[in-house]
């Protein structure tokens, strides 16, 4: 396996991603909570990332740079709700991290999820621990140690996905609305599934 990200997986990540969104819309939208339960997390999520989807099927790309710069304006376009946009942020970020370059590395990679996360928690007023931003920051950190350590990009993108997937599971500790509905946050478990889905394209 290669050890870094060219353009061309960057795109298909990105496509496996909002293949997994798509198919758990429904359980995403069931577990929508918090901070109002309307239902539709999933929904704006999938509508989201999807922009970018269609955006990257248009073209090849020669850089990461130029892939990544195409998906976070087409999200930032495209973003509905709350959700949506923490997920545009997350990618905003992360293709700023990545301007100028060809391929990524782990630490390069992990690196731009970390700027990403920043983005997102910046852009939101009163940031709420359990929820989106709680999961991607647990993540990113995990990503950086690790790949600081000298792991590669798929043992870097694992221990993100474990750390993640944990910190879900404790967003129904972190916030008295979920602990009473007895659920994890709908926007934390759409970028795990997001993320999983990276992972295993990659």
């Amino acid at each position: 396996m290669k050890d870094y990200i060219d353009a061309a997986a960057f795109k298909e990540m990105v496509l496996c991603a909002d293949a997994a969104l798509h198919a758990n819309i429904q359980r995403l939208n069931d577990l929508n909570v918090f901070p109002v339960p309307d239902g539709d997390t999933g929904t704006n999520m999938g509508l989201t990332l999807n922009n970018a989807a269609a955006e990257l099927r248009k073209k090849d790309f020669e850089t990461i740079a130029a892939a990544a710069d195409c998906v976070a304006s087409a999200l930032l376009r495209g973003a509905r709700g709350n959700s949506g946009v923490i997920l545009s942020l997350l990618f905003r970020g992360l293709s700023r991290r990545l301007k100028g370059m060809e391929t990524a590395g782990p630490v390069e990679f992990a690196g731009a999820m970390a700027d990403g996360v920043d983005a997102a928690y910046k852009a939101v007023m009163k940031p709420a621990e359990g929820t989106i931003l709680t999961v991607s920051r647990v993540a990113a950190a995990a990503a950086v140690e690790a790949s600081n350590a000298g792991a590669n990009l798929e043992h870097t993108l694992d221990c993100a996905v474990k750390a993640g997937d944990e910190a879900l599971e404790n967003t129904v500790n972190q916030n008295p609305v979920l602990k009473k509905a007895g659920v994890v946050d709908a926007g934390g478990a759409g970028y795990m599934v997001i993320l999983a889905a990276m992972l295993a394209s990659l």
